[in-house]
């Protein structure tokens, strides 16, 4: 099998190899500097990964799949970037802030189209399956911003109702790279949803723990305004539980600080607080640890010698566990 490393390697020279016009510069600069700037790039890793799960017989055959992932994933942070007036992304200046956001909605557009041009260099006889993964996922991360944005503004929202959300925005995505790796790999069906649930019950518990760090991480490790969430009035999982099971005076304390947008270290201590004696944290550590359960359960009913599976539940691991 691949060392993570040498497939990280590849994809990183894949996105370098991209023909990218130098003109117009204002459509083709913002592509640059979003690719730049970098990430993770866990998404692609998990495509090259499925496919070598499933003993892919040249891994070439997976990195346009891969890199469509990649592309189509800062495509929707440029455009979220946007909705959210967001200042940073991964530490830089977001490309509507350095630019403006008609550029940036331009040039996300193009990162689209760039996607879908990869995605076209998979094999034929693939091809149709891929499409048909890769559309169903776009609508769905198009439908959870949509239901994010909605949910800034809606007077009650349901923890099941936010759990669908994220499913939609973030965990999907990560279970169709998977899924897309497995189809190239020529996995059966069984196998392919499989391993598509197990990227879906991975993302889940990923962004319950971005919830968590959010008031519990350390800002050094996490890289982000501690309690950020608590300031904006976030519907995360943490707020949603405490608004679920506050008795009467934590329920008016915490409507006070809801309403408060000129302390807001008071706003982040108190809301914290109210956190702590309603054991929400716990609450939602245990939701996190359920879907982690669950997604390693799924892994190992496919149909793949469990040694194979070692490389993806330890990213899987270090993906939940992280602390930043």
């Amino acid at each position: 099998m691949y060392d993570t490393t040498i497939l990280q390697q590849r994809i990183a020279q894949g996105l370098a190899e991209i023909d990218m016009p130098d003109f117009p510069q204002n459509l083709y600069g913002p592509i640059n500097y979003m690719l730049q700037i970098g990430g993770k790039r866990i998404r692609p890793l998990l495509t090259l990964m499925a496919a070598d799960l499933f003993s892919i017989d040249e891994m070439d055959k997976a990195l346009p799949a891969a890199l469509a992932v990649e592309l189509f994933h800062n495509f929707s942070l440029m455009h979220d970037d946007i909705m959210d007036n967001a200042p940073l992304r991964r530490g830089q200046q977001t490309v509507h802030e350095k630019w403006n956001p008609n550029i940036a909605i331009l040039s996300g557009d193009n990162i689209l189209i760039m996607a879908y041009a990869q995605l076209a260099k998979c094999p034929p006889t693939k091809l149709p399956s891929l499409m048909d993964a890769f559309n169903t996922m776009a609508m769905e991360v198009c439908e959870g911003q949509q239901l994010d944005m909605d949910f800034e503004h809606a007077a009650s929202v349901g923890i099941d109702d936010y759990l669908q959300m994220i499913r939609l925005k973030t965990s999907v995505l990560l279970g169709t790279a998977l899924k897309m790796g497995a189809i190239l790999g020529n996995a059966d069906n069984n196998d392919a949803q499989l391993i598509y649930d197990f990227g879906v019950n991975v993302g889940l518990a990923f962004q319950l723990q971005d919830d968590i760090l959010d008031v519990y991480g350390d800002p050094a490790q996490f890289g982000k305004q501690q309690g950020g969430d608590i300031l904006a009035n976030k519907k995360t999982f943490l707020l949603l539980k405490a608004l679920e099971t506050a008795d009467t005076a934590n329920a008016a304390e915490l409507d006070r600080w809801l309403h408060d947008d000129i302390h807001p270290t008071e706003k982040i201590n108190a809301v914290t607080a109210i956190y702590d004696r309603l054991g929400v944290r716990q609450l939602a550590e245990a939701a996190k640890q359920a879907y982690a359960d669950r997604s390693f359960q799924t892994l190992e009913h496919i149909a793949v010698d469990a040694r194979r599976k070692t490389p993806l539940q330890t990213l899987a691991h270090s993906l939940i566990m992280r602390t930043h």
